[in-house]
């Protein structure tokens, strides 16, 4: 077209490459091949264009979020004849709706982070994974720290719910494997954390976190209620690591564990091999974070209670068995997630493992049969119908006997023999050992022989040491006491 403005459409052409023809024919129709063709007219009715306009429209104005599915079986409950197969004919019709005249949508917006200023923690439910304790399922959930810059991780098993002690605990627990802290700190609206009385309050701070906030010099924020995009750094890393636990728990061959101190490690294995592939922008960020203080802040919940006659006192609506010579002493409790440290006065005494509420209107029992043993064996029969027997037995195989024992022999004897297997298994430190072997004996149809297993647990005679002690006599201390003069030689005789 440029040659054309100087020459003839038969130079230009030639000038250009092309036959005079196609100059000729360009010069009468400049449009291009792909514009001069005739867009495709249908090729069969449409199944939409009597309710298009006149029903489905109306609809989705009201509602805009319904799904196709359901416009196309109100649609078919209306007009029997349609056929359910225009299905994707009516999700495209309505994707192309909403992209014309729909409704305006929430739009993302990606965020360049400084590294060494936000930090992120959540909860994130790991019921999904199926974890076991010896066989026992184990219904936790994990709380998850991230720094947003350079994607530290940190996760925490958690037994109870979303509380202040559980957010406490693994937010130092990530603050002091990081070695630093990040400027700011953002959560979702923890009830631990903000008392959610006002959406629009700007002080909705709950004191205890305030003042965690406050030790560590960092400033609180949440993003807002319902808004889950707004936490997507860690929202999103929360899946992540569940896959990888997965997949962790694949290779392993089994989620079930002997202890929960197992499964924690794999957990902090599987948040290591994750740190490690960011290794290289964590090393960035921490010349960025602040100082950690002198020590930690308290991560615990403190009750004071009183352990009562029947040899245990109540927390939380579960009842805990203590040692029976703390009865009528006050115990001061450190209540942690997982776990109750108790006190006598500045003196550790025990620790507990916590316990949680059968449900709303039933509490439960946390039952050492070692602190109530020795008052047991003075009162057998009240085991019949202690309310926390099934909690009593360590082992299930106690539990086994005790029911063969009631069948076979009677209540009576029944109580008298557990009680002192269990004393036994006390007293000789063979709880497991003496599992198995009532194990053995239920299993080969007959009942636990306490003598024998007394024989075989107990300490033979031949086997103590005898031991002579030769008593001093009194008077040998005597000579302790007695004092000796000693005179002074002369000087002659020293010389001499």
């Amino acid at each position: 077209m440029s040659y054309r403005k100087n020459h003839g459409t038969d130079v230009a052409a030639a000038k250009a490459g092309f036959s005079p023809a196609t100059g000729f024919r360009i010069e009468n129709d400049p449009r291009l091949p792909s514009h001069k063709h005739k867009p495709r007219s249908r090729r069969r009715p449409d199944p939409l264009a009597e309710v298009w306009e006149a029903e489905i429209m109306p609809i989705l104005k009201a509602a805009p979020g319904l799904r196709a599915i359901a416009v196309l079986e109100e649609i078919r409950r209306r007009h029997p004849e349609i056929s359910p197969g225009i299905r994707r004919t009516l999700e495209r019709r309505m994707r192309a709706w909403r992209a014309l005249a729909g409704p305006e949508q929430d739009v993302i917006f990606r965020q360049e982070h400084e590294p060494g200023r936000l930090g992120l923690s959540d909860f994130t439910d790991a019921n999904g994974l199926g974890i076991t304790i010896c066989g026992v399922a184990l219904p936790h959930r994990l709380y998850h720290f991230r720094l947003a810059f350079s994607g530290f991780e940190h996760a925490h098993v958690v037994l109870g719910g979303e509380s202040f002690v559980a957010l406490a605990e693994g937010l130092q627990n990530a603050l002091w494997a990081l070695g630093g802290v990040p400027h700011e700190h953002r959560s979702d609206s923890l009830s631990a954390a903000f008392r959610n009385l006002d959406r629009d309050a700007q002080d909705d701070l709950t004191q205890r976190y305030q003042a965690l906030m406050r030790h560590y010099g960092m400033t609180p924020t949440r993003n807002n209620l319902g808004v889950a995009h707004e936490n997507g750094s860690i929202e999103s890393a929360h899946g992540h690591l569940k896959r990888a636990l997965e997949d962790a728990l694949l290779l392993r061959g089994s989620g079930d564990f002997d202890d929960l101190d197992g499964y924690r490690r794999l957990v902090d294995e599987i948040v290591g091999r994750r740190n490690a592939h960011a290794r290289k922008r964590i090393e960035l960020e921490r010349p960025k974070l602040t100082q950690l203080p002198k020590r930690r802040t308290a991560d615990y919940e403190e009750k004071i209670v009183t352990v009562t006659s029947s040899g245990g006192f109540i927390l939380r609506r579960i009842f805990y068995t203590a040692p029976s010579r703390l009865i009528g002493h006050r115990l001061r409790i450190h209540l942690y997630d997982d776990r109750l440290d108790c006190f006598l006065g500045s003196t550790p005494m025990m620790t507990l493992r916590r316990g949680r509420p059968l449900s709303n209107s039933k509490g439960g029992h946390i039952v050492d049969y070692r602190h109530v043993i020795h008052a047991l064996r003075r009162k057998p029969m009240a085991l019949l119908n202690l309310v926390y027997r099934s909690q009593l037995f360590p082992r299930p195989a106690y539990a086994r006997a005790f029911e063969a024992l009631r069948a076979e022999a009677g209540d009576k004897t029944a109580c008298k023999v557990t009680v002192e297997l269990l004393a036994l298994a006390h007293d000789r430190g063979c709880e497991a050992e003496l599992a198995s072997a009532i194990n053995a004996e239920l299993e080969a149809s007959r009942l636990p022989d306490l003598a024998a297993l007394r024989g075989r647990f107990g300490p033979t005679p031949g086997s103590l040491p005898v031991i002579e002690v030769n008593l001093v006599p009194l008077n040998a201390y005597d000579v302790l006491a007695a004092v000796h003069a000693i005179e002074p030689t002369s000087s002659l005789e020293v010389i001499a």
